[in-house]
């Protein structure tokens, strides 16, 4: 085989056809452009469309946490006869890992929403502040919706059980998550050309 291409055998040596290339192969710039704005627009630069789905998305996923909750209100009133008032309202032993484990699950929830969102990493800060701020937001209107509940900001509810029982009056996480949306819009507002 060497032989033959040291002879410039024309069988051997002949170059092979290069195959349909992917766009037209003139060396012209230009003729290239219409197929790279294909992969990318404008819309992919703009923050705020995802800011719009990631917000949508955390009203609905508010909506499922509240259902939680009212589902857990039906079992254990109905079990153990809790009548919900906050000062004497303690989580059920029995069912307090497996709560737990879901909280945890709801936190990962989050923050891979944040990091799916965001091309670097402050956006995916500013994504996570804005689906925890509004699915938090949320959470509240819709038990409000669903159990008429709190009945005023100044009502204390159990937010978190991990590490242990995290009690406050509403009109606290309201005011952080809205914190958390408000600067989840000036870092998007910051770095919408990352």
């Amino acid at each position: 085989m060497q032989k033959e291409l040291r002879r410039g055998n024309p069988a051997v040596s002949r170059p092979i056809a290069p195959g349909p290339a992917p766009y037209p192969r003139t060396g012209d710039v230009a003729m290239r452009a219409p197929y790279h704005r294909g992969v990318s627009s404008s819309s992919d630069k703009s923050p705020w469309l995802r800011f719009a789905v990631v917000a949508v998305w955390a009203v609905a996923f508010a909506f499922v946490e509240a259902m939680v909750v009212y589902y857990l209100r039906k079992l254990f009133g109905l079990q153990y006869h809790l009548t919900f008032v906050p000062a004497g309202f303690h989580f059920p032993r029995a069912y307090l890992p497996y709560e737990q484990a879901r909280e945890a699950a709801t936190m990962v929830t989050l923050l891979a929403v944040g990091l799916l969102a965001g091309r670097t990493w402050w956006q995916r800060l500013a994504y996570w502040l804005l689906a925890f701020g509004v699915w938090d937001i949320f959470y509240y209107v819709w038990l409000w919706v669903l159990l008429r509940w709190p009945s005023s900001p100044g009502t204390r509810d159990l937010l978190f059980l991990l590490p242990n029982e995290w009690w406050a009056p509403v009109w606290q996480p309201v005011l952080a998550s809205c914190v958390f949306v408000a600067g989840a819009a000036v870092i998007l507002a910051r770095t919408r050309r990352a």
